[in-house]
C-alpha cells in the first residue's frame, strides 16, 4: 500500500511554476567533458575498472580542470542549481590540482552558485601513501569537506580507513561525505560502524553516504536495524538515480528517518556518456526510477531535489523560498508533478531579485 508522502511548495501566478532553486548533492565536476570533445569509453567491469579508466582519462584531458568544471557548473546554475556539493579528486597521482581547479570555476561564479567541495581520495586513502596528507593540505586550499571511499572493498581496512576519516575532521572540524559501493550484509555492517563512528564524535546531522546501494535492497535482513541507527545518527543518504545502479525505496527510507538527497554524479565523464547538468532531468530520473505515479510522489522528486539538498548543503535561499521571492526558478508548468515529468527547460532563474545572468 502507498503511503501518503510529502511534496514542496511552489507557486503558480499566470501560468508560470514558481519553484525554489535546485541542489546537486553529489557531483564531480573535476571528471566532466563538457563543452570539450567526445570521450570514447571502454568497458570496466569492476569498480577499480572504473577508476583506472577515469585516471587515465584525466591524465589525458586537453582542457583543464578548471575550463571543463566552469563549463559543466554554469550550465547546472542556468538550470537553476543554486548549490551544488563537489566532490574532487585528490591523490598522489593528481596532487591538489583538480581542488584549485574547481575552486577557481565556484569562484568564477562567485554568488550565482553555492559551491562545497569533498576532498575525495577516489585512488584509495590508506592504500595510497600520501593521499590523507594530500587531504589535510586541500582543507587549506580550497576544499570543505572530508571525503572516504569503500574503506573496506577498496581501502581494505575499514576501521583504519574511518580512523583516518573522522580523524581528520575531527582536527579540522569538518563534516564528511563517503561513497560507499558496497552492496549485502558486510555493507550494511560498514554503515552502522560509520553511525556509530558518528554518534561517538558527536557528528550527528553532519554525516553523508553517497550511494549506499546496499540501503537499495528491501530483502536484507538487517536493513531496518541499519536504517534506524542512520536515522539516529542523522546521518543523509545521497542517490543519483544512475542508470543499472540501485535506487533506494524512497518510503522505507522515510519510515525509518533516513533523510535522502539527490545529485548528478559523473556527467558526461569516464564513468557515463550521460547526464545534463540539469537537477531537473534528475528528478525525473529518480522518479522513473522510484516508480513514482501519483502527483505526491513526482512532487517529493521535486522535494528531494530541492530543499532536501539544501538542508543538507545549507541553502538559505532555497529554505525560505516563496513564490515570487527573490530566489526562484520559474517554468512553463502547472505543477510540481508536470514540472517533474516534463522536464522542461527554465524560463527563468531569479537570484537575489535579479535575472541570472552568465
Amino acid at each position: 500500500m502507498r503511503k501518503e508522502v510529502q511534496s514542496v511548495a511552489v507557486g503558480v501566478d499566470g501560468g508560470v511554476l514558481h519553484a525554489p532553486g535546485f541542489v546537486d548533492a553529489h557531483i564531480h565536476p573535476d571528471k566532466t567533458t563538457w563543452g570539450s570533445g567526445w570521450l570514447s569509453r571502454r568497458p570496466a567491469p569492476e569498480l577499480r575498472d572504473l577508476i583506472s579508466n577515469d585516471l587515465e582519462a584525466q591524465l589525458a584531458f586537453q582542457d583543464g580542470v578548471e575550463e571543463r568544471a566552469y563549463a559543466l557548473m554554469s550550465q547546472a546554475a542556468r538550470n537553476g542549481t543554486m548549490a551544488m556539493r563537489a566532490h574532487v579528486d585528490v591523490g598522489t597521482q593528481i596532487g591538489l590540482r583538480n581542488i584549485h581547479g574547481v575552486r577557481a570555476a565556484a569562484d568564477r561564479l562567485g554568488s550565482s552558485l553555492q559551491v562545497q567541495i569533498v576532498a575525495f581520495p577516489q585512488f584509495g586513502l590508506l592504500s595510497n601513501p600520501g593521499t590523507l596528507d594530500l587531504l589535510r593540505a586541500s582543507l587549506r586550499e580550497g576544499a570543505d569537506l572530508v571525503g572516504g571511499i569503500d574503506p573496506q572493498s577498496l581501502d581494505g581496512d575499514l576501521h583504519a580507513h574511518l580512523d583516518a576519516v573522522f580523524g581528520l575532521a575531527r582536527a579540522e572540524g569538518r563534516d564528511v561525505d563517503i561513497h560507499l559501493h558496497d552492496m549485502g550484509s558486510d555493507a550494511l555492517a560498514q554503515l552502522r560502524e560509520i553511525a556509530r563512528r558518528t554518534v561517538s564524535e558527536g557528528m550527528q546531522g553532519r554525516v553523508t553516504i553517497g550511494h549506499a546501494f546496499a540501503l537499495c535492497d528491501t530483502a536484507e535482513p538487517d536493513l531496518p536495524r541499519t536504517l534506524d541507527a542512520l536515522a539516529d545518527a542523522g546521518i543523509w543518504m545521497a542517490t543519483c538515480a544512475l542508470g543499472a545502479d540501485p535506487v533506494p525505496v524512497l518510503d522505507v527510507l522515510e519510515r525509518h528517518g533516513v533523510r535522502v538527497a539527490l545529485g548528478s554524479d559523473g556527467v558526461r565523464d569516464s564513468w557515463s556518456p550521460f547526464g545534463t547538468g540539469s537537477m531537473v532531468d534528475r528528478a525525473h530520473l529518480l522518479g522513473y526510477r522510484t516508480g513514482a505515479l501519483t502527483d505526491a510522489e513526482l512532487e517529493r522528486c521535486l522535494r528531494i531535489a530541492t530543499v532536501s539538498g539544501a538542508e543538507l548543503v545549507g541553502v538559505p535561499e532555497v529554505l525560505g523560498f516563496t513564490a515570487g521571492g527573490a530566489d526562484r526558478v520559474e517554468f512553463a508548468a502547472s505543477s510540481g508533478a508536470q514540472l517533474v515529468v516534463d522536464r522542461p527547460a527554465p524560463v527563468r532563474v531569479v537570484r537575489g531579485g535579479k535575472d541570472l545572468v552568465i
